[in-house]
This record gives C-alpha cells, sequence and structure tokens, in this order.
C-alpha cells in the first residue's frame, strides 16, 4: 500500500472519531442482545420442552402484601420462594447431549391435529394484521389529508385523535371490554329500562366476545381506536413535508386534487409509508396484553396470537422448547419480510 494510500485510509478511519467511538455501545449492544438473544432462541427451540440447567440456586423468601381489588376486599400474594437452575457448558454442548431433539419441537408445532392452537394464533394475527394495516392505512391518511387543509382548531383535531395512543393497552383492554361485552354497556343501559326502546340498538354487534368467530374483530376495533391517529400524525408529517409548488403547478395544470394525491404525493410520501410500516407491523407481531385484558385468548382459542402463545408455554407450561420453536418461527417470520424490503431499499440506494 502506498503512502497516499495509507494517508486516506488512516484519515478516513480517524475522521468523525467522536460519532465513531459513541457507536461502539450501540454495536455491542446490537450485537450481545439482539444477535445473541436470537442465536439462544433459535439454539435452544431444538431442546427438549422441560430443560433447565443444573446447578440450583435456592433463594428462599415469603413475603406477603396486600392487593385491593374493586370490590374493597384484599387478597394476598405470596412469594414463598425462588428456584433457578443453572449450568452453563457452551452452545455446543447441547447439541451432543441428550437433551437435543432436533426438530421434534417444530414437527409438534406446526401438527395441526396435535397443535391446533398455534395455527388458530397464526390465523389470528393474519386478520388482525391485515385488516389492521388496510384501515389504519386509509383512514389515517384521510384523516392527514383533511386536517392538512389548514382546518380551524388543527391542534385541537390532532390532539382529540392521538390521545388514544397514549393510553396503555390494558387501559384500552378494559374500556373496550366494558363496552363490547353483553355485560358491559348493554346491560347498563338495560338498568334504565331503554335498550328495549330504541329498536336499532338491538342489532348492534355487542356480542362480538361471545364467539370465537368474531372476537377477532373485537379486538380489531379495540387496536384500531389506538393506534389509528398515530399513523394519521405520520402521515400527516408526510405531507407537511410536500412542496407547496407542487400542488399550485397541479392547480394551473387543470390536475383534480385526487389525481395530485395518488400519482404525485403518494409516490414522494414512499419514506413515510415505510417507516409507518414498520412501526404498525412490529406492534401487529408483539401483539400481547391488548388480547390478556379483553379476551384472554378465547373463547376457546378464537382471539390466541403467537406472542400469547409464547409467554404460556414459557412461563404458564414451564415448556422451554415449545415456546422457543415458536419465537423462532416468528423472527424467521420477520427475517423474511425484512431481507427483501433492505435488499430493494439499501440496493437501489447503493447502484445509484
Amino acid at each position: 500500500m502506498s503512502s497516499a494510500k495509507q494517508r486516506r485510509w488512516w484519515h478516513g478511519w480517524t475522521r468523525n472519531l467522536n460519532a465513531k467511538a459513541a457507536a461502539l455501545p450501540m454495536i455491542f449492544t446490537t450485537l450481545v442482545v439482539f444477535v445473541g438473544c436470537s442465536l439462544w432462541t433459535v439454539l435452544y427451540s431444538f431442546t427438549k420442552s422441560k430443560l433447565l440447567p443444573k446447578q440450583i440456586i435456592d433463594w428462599p423468601l415469603n413475603i406477603q402484601f396486600p392487593i385491593s381489588f374493586f370490590d374493597s376486599s384484599v387478597g394476598y400474594f405470596s412469594w414463598v420462594g425462588f428456584a433457578y437452575e443453572w449450568d452453563w457448558k457452551g452452545f455446543g454442548a447441547i447439541i451432543v447431549s441428550k437433551n437435543f431433539v432436533g426438530l421434534a419441537q417444530y414437527e409438534r408445532l406446526l401438527d395441526a391435529s396435535r397443535n391446533g392452537r398455534w395455527a388458530e394464533s397464526v390465523e389470528n394475527i393474519v386478520t388482525y394484521g391485515v385488516f389492521s394495516l388496510v384501515f389504519s392505512f386509509t383512514v389515517g391518511f384521510i384523516l392527514a389529508a383533511l386536517i392538512d387543509q389548514k382546518v380551524r382548531f388543527e391542534n385541537a383535531f390532532r390532539t382529540i385523535f392521538l390521545y388514544p395512543f397514549a393510553l396503555s393497552f390494558v387501559v384500552t383492554g378494559v374500556v373496550w371490554q366494558w363496552m363490547l361485552s353483553p355485560s358491559g354497556i348493554q346491560d347498563a343501559i338495560n338498568q334504565f329500562g331503554a335498550w328495549s326502546n330504541i329498536g336499532f340498538l338491538e342489532t348492534l354487534p355487542f356480542k362480538l366476545m361471545a364467539s370465537g368467530d368474531t372476537v377477532v374483530f373485537a379486538l380489531l376495533i379495540a387496536g384500531l381506536w389506538q393506534g389509528t391517529g398515530f399513523t394519521m400524525v405520520l402521515m400527516l408529517a408526510g405531507l407537511r413535508g410536500i412542496d407547496g409548488e407542487i400542488w399550485k403547478a397541479a392547480r394551473v395544470d387543470g390536475i383534480p386534487a385526487w389525481k395530485t394525491y395518488i400519482f404525485v404525493v403518494i409516490p414522494m410520501m414512499r419514506g413515510v409509508f415505510i417507516t409507518t410500516l414498520v412501526i404498525a407491523a412490529s406492534g401487529i407481531v408483539r401483539l400481547y396484553d391488548l388480547v390478556v385484558v379483553l379476551t384472554n385468548g378465547g373463547p376457546g382459542f378464537g382471539s390466541e396470537v403467537p406472542a400469547k402463545y409464547v409467554f404460556d408455554y414459557m412461563f404458564a407450561r414451564s415448556n422451554l422448547g415449545q415456546a422457543l420453536s415458536a419465537s423462532t418461527m416468528m423472527l424467521i417470520t420477520v427475517v423474511i419480510i425484512l431481507i427483501p424490503w433492505m435488499y430493494l431499499e439499501y440496493g437501489r440506494r447503493k447502484r445509484t
């Protein structure tokens, strides 16, 4: 290497040294937390269901503290002890040990005759995801386009639409459980004798959660109520980034507003749409707390989702292998979606 090339190489490495030093913690976190945990998940998905490490560390505790319920009664949660087993011998020891079971966990996971719960959870999350993305993008963009017309009380409208996103899914689940359950708002109105006097109320779908075929739409209603406002804000930010001269040129050329949106504005908002899609898709994949609060996966497995499947098998049933095999399937799905997008996004930039 010539001296000139050496100097350019050294200058390239030392340029923006502070920024590179600041990036080291992020690189370390990515390698250890994301890559390391992903490898651990995949590796242990090939092991026995009840596999735990060997050495027992016992931490005896007996702690009681009161929990107040809505009916003013008091219950007690007792933590009588904690035992965890640990014997680290490296990743390779698992492959050669008797705990290695190959693809047995995946065969059990994907066998619908033995495990219809996983198939039901995948069907539910696909249904929820498709309807959620279509509705939130459509309604969010329409609301953003309307607010972008410089309407009066714009700040008030933005606050109202975005307010549900500030609530936790637990609060959202409790509220919509009361509104959609037959024993909720319908029963409250019945107490005043008004339900039977208003004919159209008898046909409203207040029994969505009573049927396994319709309960996923109850989740959809609650999720859209909370998330559509956030989609609207992202779309509005993209619309505000469009140069006003484009609208003036479209009006001079006599192009209708809807054609301007479809053929000019939306293609220019490609980055905003991709960002919104990634955020919305990540929320769909990790859907858990809303399901637990609103339906707890029922009736039957009518509202079961993959995240709840993983939590139940890992913590309620202590079935580590089956839980991690389901987690690996979720990870593979995300990777299959991300790799083509990253190739199209960054490959195009590199070619240009």
